[in-house]
């Protein structure tokens, strides 16, 4: 089936705009009853019990060989509602199947859905805009594959899901009473069609799973082309769809899938030989001469046949313009020919075949993929040959690659110190003294040191000529622990992420101090805030957090559940749900702290949840971006109830670039065991030589910050607020809270426009105003930026205040705009701040300083 427009345009539409397809020959099948979770394991793959309310997980209905009688999606719209969805011809052997094996659980009803529920699919980069204007009420599923909601649209409750067969990185099936269905497909092209929707047929649809790389059945499993059966685990996609849990017990083809997996494990390790349990695997293929490659095509390399095309054709692709996470589809679009190919399991990407087409054999190529969907909102197309972008090689050599270097930095300085705003919250200029002091000696010498408790616990170093340095790190640990309200600090870290990984390190250990002998366990639960709201990205499992906490045996992640947030106001945790959660849990650790942060961190209400359990959680609060602003004016940490506190030294702090951890454990408390093994983990387990140049720059910047951080912070938050009103009257979506200025820290967000970040902070950088783009609630990743992240810290230091924020809304209002005469402005604006603040009078430092200089 297609439209008038053809499969080519409709393939491209989707990929540009969005495509809108009727699904409803997909079958849909409900099932109910106390026994449903029970059916559900023995007859499919993937492991029912992993899925909450709310989810769906792609999953396969495996025979007793192990080959695929049909591949479904199963999804939990709440607590109770599970709608399996198979294939439109599958539908009456599938239900055939599902009933015979029914019939051995007790309190189980099948109910067969596909009249009464209308399927439509809305994919493409404007599919969530799209959808999002015809909702009344409910919500969209947050903006994660496989998440579910219920919402109201044309008066209908609608089930909406985050799935689809296109690979679209953006797209939702939507479970429409079928009565209502008409309606709402009219609604979304009305709305959709003026920017480019298209109406997109089966043919469309084919094209598009091709170029993602999804199975059909019949030709990527079912029967293969020597009349045999696929293996399952010759599709790519059995990975996700197939989970050998305990939990799951003897389903209809265990065994054979354990096999087929294990010679899986084999070949990824490059130790496999070929084997009757899995001969062939799904391959993409590209053609490299001219032609078109079709279903049953013969693949060879060299003189030998080493497999058949499974589906070929030839599609149409956008090109791209721009690099990185800047990327844009351009005008231009080319046509490729591609292939799934069932070829032998030992080929691997990039060998090169050849493919019969009509009698000739035409060059093709193995290749990872046609294309790649994680750089939301777009599907970007990765033609076979493809090659990195080259950058620039250096030219001349010694003296004037030297002399390049220097021009090049002292033209960096110039624009970054005199010319432009520095916005970035994550970053902060040290002072000249600061500066000058770090590239002192001890920088490049060593000073590694450990506690001997044969030394009467005293810390011993390893090299001569320390005792200076030794000194700095006494007087740094005080400084640091005025600043913070603690007694322990871990100074030796090179950075804020290495401060969290030496944490968590340091809590395996002491979860596995009293049996050293043991294999040691990880942590078994962890509450953080998810990425998606702004946490930290170390604090997460694709992060440092990734080694040291244990897989779920029921849903077989991560154990890592994200704080809840608020629906009014979703930058601040929700205490309330929090409660409820804990009632449930039994976290081991949480993690607070945000790198998009505009409101202290609930830690006071939360201490007071876990205050009685035994043994109770440990609260950490990553600090990285807030740790310059500790103390009555934002937030005391240890005073509210957190028990270690990490950061970075050089976002809000005055520091030069380091990590550090603090904490207030007593010695004759428990927990003090833990401060020893953050105290081993920092060395020798994370550093070595612990950077001395840049400690000794810390110590001055820790003196300075304790001698101004009250007017300092009191400076800060003022002009955030300041600076956040401004753009707000300046017609600017400012996030957060209107109540108190929309932010209680350093950092304003702005909400540009969906996808629009990436562009708008390389617009700001073209006018002199440096930020950086931010995800904000809402959006897929990084590359589907809708904000702006803007800090006011650096320029605080530099002398503004509200007045002059209040002066630079409009300039970055216009900026953002596209106004071209902003940066000459704002390069004039910056030379009225140039001179540093809160920090010390060089003029009684002068004969110090110049001695300084002298040095060099």
């Amino acid at each position: 089936m297609q439209y008038e427009a053809g499969i080519l345009q409709e393939h491209l539409a989707t990929r540009r705009f969005g495509g809108l397809f009727d699904v409803s020959h997909m079958g849909r099948l409900r099932i109910k009853g106390p026994g449903r979770i029970a059916l559900l394991q023995h007859v499919l793959s993937n492991n029912v019990e992993a899925l909450e309310p709310w989810e769906a997980q792609y999953t396969l209905i495996p025979n007793h060989n192990g080959a695929v009688i049909d591949d479904a999606y199963l999804y939990r719209f709440g607590q109770d509602d599970y709608l399996l969805v198979v294939n439109a011809s599958n539908r009456p052997k599938d239900w055939e199947h599902l009933q015979r094996e029914a019939a051995a659980f007790a309190d189980v009803t099948l109910e067969d859905h596909t009249d009464r529920l209308a399927m439509i699919a809305l994919q493409g980069p404007l599919a969530g805009r799209i959808l999002g204007s015809l909702v009344q009420g409910g919500r969209l599923p947050e903006p994660m594959r496989n998440r579910l909601s219920q919402a109201t649209m044309c008066g209908a409750d609608v089930l909406v899901a985050r799935t689809g067969y296109t690979g679209e990185p953006v797209g939702f099936e939507l479970f429409v009473p079928a009565e209502k269905a008409e309606e709402v497909w009219s609604t979304l092209l009305e709305i959709g069609g003026p920017d480019g929707v298209v109406p997109a047929g089966l043919g469309a649809r084919d094209t598009l799973r091709l170029e993602a790389g999804l199975p059909l059945y019949g030709q990527e499993f079912g029967p293969d082309p020597d009349g045999r059966e696929f293996p399952a685990f010759a599709m790519p996609m059995a990975a996700i769809g197939i989970s050998l849990s305990p939990r799951k017990g003897d389903y209809i083809g265990r065994e054979a899938l354990a096999r087929q997996f294990e010679q899986v494990q084999k070949l990824r390790m490059g130790i496999a030989e070929l084997s009757n349990v899995l001969p062939r695997r799904i391959r993409p293929v590209a053609l490299m001469d001219p032609g078109v490659v079709r279903h049953g095509a013969k693949v060879f390399v060299g003189q030998d046949p080493v497999g058949v095309v499974t589906s070929g054709t030839m599609i149409p692709y956008w090109l791209f313009e721009g690099e990185g996470a800047t990327m844009q589809i351009g005008q231009d679009n080319q046509r490729r020919s591609i292939a799934l190919a069932y070829i032998d399991a030992l080929l691997r990407p990039e060998t090169e075949v050849e493919v019969e087409v009509r009698g000739r054999r035409l060059r093709g190529q193995i290749v990872r993929w046609h294309g790649r969907s994680e750089a939301a909102p777009y599907f970007h197309a990765i033609p076979a040959g493809w090659q990195k972008p080259q950058r620039p090689t250096a030219v001349g050599r010694g003296v004037e690659k030297a002399r390049e270097l220097l021009e090049k930095s002292l033209e960096n300085h110039d624009w970054r110190q005199r010319r432009c705003m520095n916005l970035i919250p994550s970053e902060m200029t040290p002072s000249p003294l600061v500066r000058l002091l770090q590239v002192t000696d001890p920088v490049g010498r060593y000073a590694e040191h450990k506690e001997l408790l044969a030394a009467f616990e005293q810390e011993v170093f390893y090299y001569q000529g320390t005792d200076f340095i030794a000194w700095v790190e006494q007087r740094l640990a005080a400084e640091m622990a005025e600043f913070l309200g603690c007694s322990l600090i871990e100074a030796r870290l090179v950075s804020g992420q290495m401060a969290n990984t030496t944490v968590f390190s340091a809590l395996v250990d002491y979860r596995n101090r009293v049996d050293r002998r043991r294999e040691p366990e990880r942590l078994r639960l962890v509450m953080n805030n998810h990425i998606s709201m702004g946490g930290h990205l170390s604090s997460q499992p694709m992060g440092a957090l990734r080694d040291f906490v244990a897989k779920d045996p029921v849903s077989e992640r991560y154990a890592v559940v994200g704080f809840p947030v608020r629906e009014d106001n979703p930058y601040r945790i929700d205490v309330d749900e929090v409660a409820r959660m804990l009632d449930r849990l039994e976290p081991e650790l949480l993690i607070f702290g945000k790198s998009m942060v505009l409101h202290p961190e609930p830690i006071r209400e939360v201490r007071r949840l876990v205050e009685a359990r035994k043994p109770r959680p440990i609260i950490m609060y990553d600090m990285a971006h807030v740790l310059g602003l500790v103390g009555p004016h934002f937030q005391e940490p240890f005073a509210e109830g957190a028990d270690v506190v990490t950061g970075s030294t050089h976002k809000t702090f005055f520091g030069t670039q380091r990590g550090i951890i603090g904490a207030n454990f007593a010695e004759d408390e428990p927990e003090f065991a833990l401060w020893k093994s953050i105290r081993r983990r920092a060395f020798p387990g994370a550093v070595s030589n612990h950077h001395l140049g840049t400690l000794l720059g810390l110590l001055l910047a820790a003196i300075e910050i304790n001698a101004f951080r009250d007017e300092y912070q009191r400076q800060v938050i003022a002009n955030a607020k300041a600076f956040a009103r401004a753009l707000a009257d300046a017609g600017l979506d400012v996030q957060g809270d209107p109540a108190v200025d929309f932010t209680e820290t350093h950092q304003v967000i702005v909400r540009v426009g969906y996808a629009k970040g990436c562009e708008i902070a390389r617009r700001l950088e073209d006018a002199n105003i440096v930020c950086n783009y931010q995800a904000i609630p809402g959006d897929e990743g990084f590359t589907s930026s809708s904000g702006l992240r803007l800090g006011v810290a650096e320029m605080t230091r530099f002398g503004m205040d509200e007045d002059d924020f209040r002066a630079l809304g409009p300039l970055v209002a216009d900026a953002i705009r596209g106004s071209e005469h902003v940066a000459d402005e704002v390069a004039r604006f910056r030379q009225r701040f140039l001179t540093m603040r809160y920090c010390f009078d060089e003029a009684t430092l002068e004969p110090l300083k110049r001695h300084l200089l002298e040095t060099f």
